[in-house]
């Protein structure tokens, strides 16, 4: 048998240092060459054309098909000067991944050597196949059209030889197939609802957009490394594979020094990235061994999700370039912490002035207070569907590990907020206020809330969303997310509240409630209705399980009761009054949501069965032929003396074969649970029969093989070990 290990190391040890040498231009000489931006726009675009775009970028209206033609004809200029060849829609279909389906601006003539063309109805839609992308119900499999509209808020862009268009992606019935299409209807009602509200302080406030800062998680594997391993090539993950005497308990690897090839491979993806108009910040180490983070500048919500999915493509085709493989799992090692995707959230005017920043005087902080409390209640009223967005198969194995925020949804302000929180509370009773006591009020509350800027209230990491000084940052969602699924929940969930909050106000105020009163008896209303979702303590601890629960707070304690969530009546409200997603697409995400865990829990069980059966027993089986002929040799050699000589092979014998039996018999038990529940149609129930019978299994079954490798010879084992996955960059 070929060992593949040691094949993989003997080209990991032969590797050479990526030749790349980068630019030596600053970044602002080349940011966005590769995007169709507004500078270029004015460039190739007529002044009715780009008039018509930047309306539709800005204020929401729709393009005038009259203009279409010349903005496709500008747009394929531009391109064409840059060596493009090819268009594509650039869309995010239900599978966490992006699709794109290329055709050439080359249209051959009947008489001549054809003509690049490309025209406004190809740039403003176009009729993909929809057949094979997750629909969960929406459509039949032989139903094969659907369509994908252009995004004019998110700009066309190049990558390699082709120009990329985003795009939504929708069914012929008009219900969305995509991840974009409700994200971009989420970010229309809360502009509409916090623009409302905002203009209670400013009555010059006539936009209000939902701002994303995204923390990119991942791991790097050398390449001949994860082509050796099996089980990383077709999930994403080790199905098996003993802990490293070392892993990250030195907590060394975090904020270190960045090793040269991982450093190459990075300066190379922000090239590109910067190339492409996504705003790449920061680079450092994660805490575990082999783990990096990269993290984007704040952009318009929409933008953002764009840039981190591009930035993931970007990632994986560079990381070849440089003999490397990028793991976007959630957890694709046993024992060290795994990988998230932080979404730092918050809203802005079209002014640039941050929603959710503390200011100088009263008024703003009044301003500040009222978009503050109105999201914290909005979570506390929607957390239970804000973390089954993030459920999936991947970040169940991370989330509530002590490594990541747990399963339990709660709010962490830090210790000053908090305090003005219980003054607004303690203070403000339902009665009309005299004016010392609202003067006293303003000071005494307003007065305070700069001290934020100051706080030096510690972080919390272990909670799941936490304000930081002027965001708020949900940090459960998974590392291969897409987050658009989660921030289109937190839009409408804010949305909803700022209307409540709104109409309650309006109410007191037609009662001739003076409007600063009314807003601040309106913020306590919330603040007493909300308080069980703050909390301040160790999200890890036991205790808090229990105060949780008592609290009435949700917890992810069972994967596909979470899916569920998407079915109950209070989601349906929130997102179909909204028409971010209707009561058919809300069904539909339940559905796709449980064939993807049933997919992946499928292939995980089919992989680690072959891989236990074809590689692991074998290799056992051979170091026991080597144990055999030694313990023939002893007994042969030294007669009745053998006996005490032979004792430690004759005890690794044992364990050998007890593993090897464990491991056979587990597997076929697995194999005929895997059976049993491919009958069932259900895919629901299918999901279940997976997740409580087959799941299982794979711990079990793993515990063995785990064990054998601490036993089998060092030089038999065939697949790379976890000290040389995690150390050998």
């Amino acid at each position: 048998m070929e060992n593949m290990r040691f094949k993989a190391l003997t080209t990991l040890n032969s590797r050479q240092q990526s030749d790349f040498k980068g630019t030596n231009e600053a970044i602002s000489s080349y940011f966005a060459v590769n995007v169709f931006d507004r500078n270029k726009m004015r460039k190739y675009l007529t002044h009715e054309a780009f008039d018509a775009v930047i309306e539709a970028v800005d204020e929401g209206k729709g393009i005038n098909r009259k203009y279409a033609d010349q903005i496709a004809s500008g747009m394929k200029s531009w391109a064409m000067e840059r060596g493009v060849t090819h268009y594509t829609h650039w869309f995010h279909p239900l599978n966490e991944s992006t699709a794109e389906k290329h055709d050439s601006f080359f249209e051959p003539g009947m008489q001549s050597a054809g003509i690049e063309k490309f025209r406004g109805d190809l740039l403003i839609q176009q009729e993909p196949d929809a057949s094979s992308f997750p629909s969960g119900g929406l459509r039949n499999t032989f139903e094969a059209r659907g369509y994908t509209a252009w995004d004019p808020s998110s700009p066309a862009f190049i990558h390699g030889k082709t120009l990329c268009i985003p795009t939504v992606f929708v069914s012929y019935t008009g219900d969305a197939l995509d991840f974009k299409t409700p994200f971009l209807k989420s970010i229309t009602v809360l502009d509409r609802a916090a623009t409302a509200v905002a203009q209670y302080f400013d009555r010059d406030v006539n936009h209000v957009v939902s701002t994303v800062g995204l923390e990119q998680e991942y791991f790097v594997v050398d390449e001949a490394l994860y082509n050796a391993r099996p089980d990383l090539m077709m999930t994403g993950r080790t199905l098996m594979g003993h802990e490293a005497a070392r892993n990250q308990q030195l907590e060394d690897h975090y904020f270190g020094t960045i090793p040269s090839r991982i450093a190459a491979f990075m300066r190379e993806f922000e090239e590109e990235a910067h190339k492409l108009g996504i705003p790449l910040k920061t680079r450092h180490n994660e805490v575990a061994p082999n783990q990096y983070e990269c993290a984007q500048n704040f952009e318009e919500g929409n933008l953002a999700v764009d840039h981190n999915l591009l930035l993931m493509s970007i990632m994986q085709n560079i990381a070849k370039k440089h003999s490397l493989h990028i793991l976007f799992h959630e957890k694709p090692f046993q024992g060290v912490n795994g990988s998230g995707k932080h979404c730092n959230w918050s809203l802005a005017t079209a002014q640039g002035l941050n929603l959710l920043s503390p200011g100088k005087t009263p008024r703003n902080n009044l301003q500040f207070l009222t978009f503050f409390i109105c999201t914290i209640r909005a979570v506390f009223e929607h957390g239970k569907l804000l973390m089954s967005s993030v459920a999936s198969y991947n970040n169940y194995m991370r989330l509530g590990s002590a490594e990541a925020p747990p399963k339990i949804m709660s709010v962490f302000i830090g210790d000053t907020l908090k305090k003005v929180l219980n003054s607004l509370e303690e203070k403000i009773q339902n009665k009309k206020m005299t004016p010392d006591e609202k003067t006293e009020l303003k000071l005494d509350i307003m007065g305070k809330i700069p001290e934020i800027l100051l706080d030096t209230t510690d972080s919390n990491r272990t909670s799941p969303f936490s304000f930081s000084g002027n965001r708020f940052e949900f940090r459960a969602v998974g590392s291969s997310s897409n987050c658009a699924a989660t921030l289109l929940i937190l839009n409408t969930a804010v949305a909803q509240q700022l209307n409540i909050f709104k109409n309650e106000v309006d109410k007191l105020i037609e009662r001739n409630v003076k409007k600063d009163e009314a807003i601040f008896q309106i913020l306590r209303t919330f603040i007493i209705e909300s308080k069980n979702i703050l909390y301040e303590g160790n999200n890890y601890a036991e205790d808090w399980r229990k105060e949780a629960a008592d609290r009435g707070l949700y917890a992810i304690d069972n994967i596909l009761d979470a899916f569920k969530t998407y079915l109950e009546p209070k989601s349906k409200k929130l997102l179909g009054e909204a028409n971010v997603l209707s009561e058919i697409e809300l069904t539909s995400r339940y559905e796709i949501k449980n064939e993807t865990f049933l997919k992946k829990l499928q292939i995980e069980s089919r992989i680690l069965g072959d891989l236990a059966l074809n590689h692991i027993i074998p290799t056992a089986i051979q170091y026991q032929n080597v144990l055999i002929k030694n313990i023939k040799g002893l007994k042969k050699l030294f007669c009745e003396k053998a006996d005490v000589m032979i004792e430690p092979q004759m005890h690794a014998l044992e364990k050998i074969s007890k593993h090897i039996k464990e491991i056979d018999s587990e597997v076929y038990k697995m194999i005929d649970e895997r059976k049993k529940a491919n009958v069932t149609e259900n895919v629901a129930k299918r999901a279940e029969q997976y997740f409580y019978n087959v799941l299982p299994y794979l711990d079990s079954i793993r515990y063995h093989i785990d064990k054998l490798e601490m036993i089998v010879d060092d030089e038999l084992w065939s697949l790379p070990k976890y000290r040389e996955l995690l150390f050998s960059l």
